[in-house]
């Protein structure tokens, strides 16, 4: 019996969507998308591997044609769905209304290549009638939404793929560059760089208590003295400067003189102004605004705000949550009026429907605004029976925000009173104004659909005062109290994520579908950890943003950014092209040399020092102090000085000052000297924790700018040798290993036989091999080997002859000329890597002037790597560097250490620390230890006793908990906090996730023990155990 097949992206999806249709239907998932570019050189088909662009997997020469494949991973899941297909009478394609919904389908489509009708099936919303009503109303896939996804998909491959290799050469391996994730981080970077720079500023203010001749009592603030206006916060600048002209600012002494003064003391009424109060409801919310009040209101990450979203439409209880429309449909507008009167009555419902028309900058992905779902909007209580707790949370605030979009306004009345008078203080007397406001609502309008919830600055940001006593001008009221306060200036506030969100919104750039992820990243990465809910950058970040800023400005720029998804959405709609964009982004055009050209034109002027270099300030005596980002992690520098820093050190946090503690602080402490070797045995704190070593190590060779980007290439990559071995040549080097490298690469022709016949003469002449080359002829070689040892000696002439012009132009020549580049070019492997390291090469030297200094530095570098490390030991968990004695120090030298010799079979027992801790090992066999103490004390005998009992399958004896939390909001278990082998973690019995940089186990919270699980439970179900299969 044939059926219809519906593909939906997700498995969740297509259960619910399986409810709605018959016998005739069958409903599969892709599992998401099905096809991409590669993402290791193991991915590339072996029919392309030999294409120059292939790990690109973008032929840029060929209309950027993208080189699309299907995963490892869903292989079996293609297979599947060609399977079901076979059965099939026609085929509908129910993935999202969105681009990348509708690149999936047409991924599918080309995939699958059916021979049935296709059918391209849309729906915002999953409920029955939805389904039905989608099932008649079928297109055609559009491949605008198609050309746009892709457009987008390759400009994120071109941004990454080209840049990110840039930031590997100038800064570190492992960083990566974003079209959306580098301005994301920019925007993080720019408000630390503002908190870096502000200059905090201190005043005082007065709050007071006051009672009516009723004895009615409210609070009130000093506005004014002497008829000038009292400073607060925002009357100062950045720089702690008043920026108010004629306000006042209140120190310690004249607060306090003023409070005496007051106190008792009677003052009058000087005026009340009433004015009417109406506060709007908000429009229903789209993606983003979605996720800035999840994260406010319920404290969700982007990423968990979405998860519960998904999870929430999958099942048919919400519509489509990636949109930018705040629109309502007529059936949504209908159920929530309908809605509205029933639970609060006509009073509450306005006149005619309220319509929101404005859209984000850039909008594109415009449905519907996100609602609950269907023709009647279920309750939250009703639902709360039904869904995980994060879920309830997440609908309810939806219900609400929908209902409150469709109700009447708050309507009230805002008074303000001015109190006016002296003050009689011990040193002065003064005039001082009072002022306070309050709001009495006659007509709470939207706001009872919140109910007892009074967080609902979702609607429009204005707070309401208290409730204050009706008074006239001129009546007469005493100060009951007088409470002067300090404060002073905050820096502007670190970004969250919901913050961010905002701020991405407003810029234009990125998608509402992107935000969650990019959050992610940014965190992934390393350029951005959490401090509480704020979003704090590392010093990588710094150095990658100063880089891309400094060097290639348009990239990051947030306009440019913003315009290109402009042009995306020109390419959806049809008024522009994909080809001709992308040639211009990439290739250049007249206002632009394009991405190709940044990236390889522009490396010789990139100061790989300077971009990693955060300013902190200066000595008194004039020496600039710095922060770093290097090779291995995070360090300050004065002068010749250095020293690490905590990756969990917030940059704003970093002053002269703490630079200071960290340069004072000793590096290391001498304990002793090894009785047997001499050598000195020092304690030291290191970036992985406190160790010993026996002697100290070599000290670090400072390099210039231009040696450190030379050094930071693969150098002991074939291609690199061969290369400097050619630099050497043109310095006149007698090198031997290096002659012999390059004599036949490229080939020509000087094989074995002519080698040993070299190799004999140069041992009879006694003068080298260098020498022998040069008289091959009587050596006995002769035909083509002996030609190729003659063009050989003739290049080496003309790189002698030219070194003066440099090594770059040196490289060129060498490259060029001894044909080695156009073998590369030529070769039947994909070589493409190689020629760019190559290319990399040419533009590292480029920086230096003299062939042989720059080999003689490199050299010099190499016999410094070459010097023998001293021999070390980490410390015991129980051990400190300020108790650690010299014999524990030597006791931790000994390690590993051989216990003896088991007498039945003689095998040599030895125990050592471990990456899972102590353990003791005989030949293949091994035990674990209970404390690494044992390591020193354990004896033959007990080792034999350990090896003889049965080995312990599976995990050791669990540690005891660290302390417990409070009940996770979610599962409503009791949050434990544990070690555990790779660090500290919580757990809820279900779920468990590692602390984060910047929590500590002391001042771990219920609240962030409970966020870091909701943000491990976003990404999916824990794994299952596998049980490993045993042969009976």
């Amino acid at each position: 019996m044939s059926y219809s097949l519906v593909i939906v992206e997700s498995p969740a999806k297509a259960k619910t969507i399986a409810g709605y249709l018959g016998d005739g239907f069958r409903v599969e998932s892709s599992i998401g998308h099905v096809r991409d570019l590669p993402m290791r050189a193991a991915d590339i088909p072996a029919s392309h591997r030999d294409k120059k662009w292939a790990k690109l997997g973008i032929d840029v020469e060929n209309d950027f044609e993208p080189l699309y494949i299907v995963s490892r991973d869903k292989k079996e899941q293609i297979t599947r769905l060609r399977s079901l297909l076979k059965g099939a009478d026609q085929l509908y394609l129910a993935t999202d209304e969105d681009r990348e919904g509708e690149a999936i389908a047409w991924h599918l489509l080309e995939v699958l290549k059916p021979k049935v009708p296709v059918h391209r099936m849309v729906f915002h919303e999953i409920t029955n009638k939805a389904i039905t009503d989608a099932l008649s109303q079928t297109r055609d896939i559009d491949e605008g939404l198609v050309n746009a996804q892709e457009t987008r998909r390759i400009l994120d491959r071109l941004y990454g793929y080209e840049l990110s290799p840039v930031l590997w050469k100038m800064i570190s391996k492992g960083l990566s560059a974003g079209r959306v994730q580098s301005v994301a981080t920019r925007i993080v970077v720019e408000r630390e760089r503002e908190r870096m720079a502000f200059q905090a500023a201190g005043y005082w203010d007065l709050k007071v208590q006051m009672s009516t001749d009723a004895s009615e009592t409210f609070a009130s603030s000093l506005i004014e003295v002497d008829g000038a206006r009292v400073a607060t916060g925002r009357d100062f600048d950045d720089d702690g400067a008043l920026s108010r002209e004629g306000a006042v600012v209140l120190d310690e002494a004249a607060a306090l003189n003023l409070a005496d003064g007051l106190v008792e003391r009677s003052l009058e009424v000087g005026s009340v102004e009433a004015k009417p109060y109406r506060r709007r409801p908000a429009a229903p919310f789209i993606t983003s605004t979605y996720q800035q009040e999840a994260g406010r209101r319920l404290r969700m990450s982007a990423a968990m705000a979405m998860h519960a979203a998904q999870g929430l439409y999958q099942k048919g209880y919400i519509t489509y949550m990636r949109t930018d429309s705040t629109t309502l449909s007529d059936t949504a507008v209908r159920a929530a009026r309908a809605q509205i009167s029933e639970l609060f009555g006509d009073d509450h419902l306005p006149e005619s429907p309220r319509t929101f028309q404005k859209k984000v900058r850039n909008a594109q992905e415009a449905h519907e605004a996100i609602r609950p779902a269907g023709d009647r909007f279920r309750h939250p209580d009703e639902v709360a029976r039904e869904l995980p707790r994060s879920e309830v949370r997440a609908y309810e605030m939806i219900w609400q925000r929908t209902l409150a979009s469709q109700m009447t306004d708050a309507v009230g009345e805002t008074v303000q009173i001015r109190v006016v008078g002296t003050s009689a203080g011990p040193s002065s007397t003064s005039g001082v104004t009072f002022a306070t406001s309050g709001t009495v609502i006659s007509h709470q309008g939207f706001r009872r659909v919140y109910a007892d919830d009074s967080d609902d600055r979702n609607t429009d940001g204005d707070g309401d005062g208290g409730i204050l006593p009706a008074v006239d001008v001129g009546d007469p009221v005493v100060v009951v109290e007088a409470t002067p306060e300090g404060h002073t200036t905050q820096p502007p506030s670190r970004f969250t994520e919901a913050s961010l969100v905002k701020r991405l919104e407003e810029l234009g750039v990125g998608r509402p579908s992107t935000y969650a992820s990019i959050m992610e990243t940014i965190q992934g990465r390393d350029y951005v950890w959490k401090k509480g809910s704020a979003l704090v950058p590392t010093l990588s970040a710094f150095a990658v943003t100063t880089l891309l800023e400094s060097h290639f400005p348009r990239l990051v720029d947030y306009d440019f950014t913003a315009s290109m998804e402009s042009d995306l959405d020109g390419i959806a709609d049809g008024s522009a092209e994909k080809v001709p964009w992308l040639r211009s982004f990439y290739f250049g055009s007249s206002d632009d040399i394009g991405l190709l050209e940044k990236v390889t034109g522009r490396l010789g002027d990139i100061d790989a020092r300077a971009v990693s270099t955060v300013p902190l300030g200066v000595t008194s005596d004039g020496e600039e102090v710095v922060a770093r980002f290097g090779k291995f992690g995070p360090y300050v520098q004065v002068g010749d000085r250095t020293a690490s820093i905590p990756d969990d050190l917030a940059p704003d946090e970093l002053t002269v000052e703490r630079a200071f503690e960290f340069l004072d602080t000793p590096v290391e402490r001498v304990l002793g000297d090894d009785p047997e070797t001499g050598l000195p045995v020092i304690a030291r704190s290191g970036r992985f924790g406190p160790y010993v070593s026996l002697g100290r190590p070599p000290e670090q060779t400072r390099l210039s700018p231009e040696m450190t980007a030379l050094m930071a290439l693969p150098l002991r990559r074939t291609e690199m040798k061969v290369a400097v071995s050619y630099l050497r040549l043109a310095a006149g080097s007698d090198d031997e290993a290096a002659f012999r490298r390059v004599i036949n690469t490229p080939r020509r022709g000087v094989g074995k036989g002519a080698m040993e016949r070299i190799n004999e003469f140069a041992a009879q002449d006694g003068d080298g091999f260098l020498d022998a080359l040069g008289h091959a002829e009587e050596a006995g070689v002769t035909g083509r080997p002996l030609a190729g040892i003659r063009s050989f000696l003739e290049l080496r002439e003309v790189l002698v002859s030219r070194s003066t012009e440099g090594p770059a132009t040196v490289l060129r020549i060498a490259l060029d000329d001894s044909g080695y580049l156009a073998e590369l070019r030529t070769g039947g492997d994909d070589n493409s890597e190689r020629i760019r390291n190559l290319d990399d090469l040419v533009l590292a030297v480029a920086g230096f002037d003299n062939v042989g200094a720059m080999l003689e530095e490199v050299d010099e570098i190499a016999t410094a790597d070459a010097r023998p490390r001293p021999r070390t030991a980490s410390l015991f968990q129980t051990m400190t560097l300020e108790r650690l004695t010299l014999q524990d120090a030597l006791e931790l030298l000994s390690l590993p250490r051989t216990v003896g010799v088991d007498p039945a079979d003689g095998v040599e027992i030895t125990v050592q620390n471990g990456r899972f801790g102590p353990y003791l090992k005989k030949g293949s066999d091994s035990r674990s230890l209970a404390t690494e103490e044992q390591l020193l004390t354990v004896t033959l005998e007990e080792c034999l006793t350990v090896l003889a009992q049965p080995k312990r399958r599976g995990r050791s004896t669990a540690k005891p908990p660290l302390r417990e939390l409070g009940a996770d909001p979610e599962s409503g278990k009791t949050i434990i906090l544990k070690d555990g082998n790779w660090g500290p973690y919580v757990t809820d019995g279900e779920y468990n996730a590692s602390l984060g940089r910047g929590d500590s186990v002391e001042e771990l919270t219920d609240e962030r023990a409970a966020e870091l699980l909701a943000e491990r439970r976003a990404k999916g179900p824990p794994g299952k155990k596998k049980r490993s299969s045993r042969k009976k």
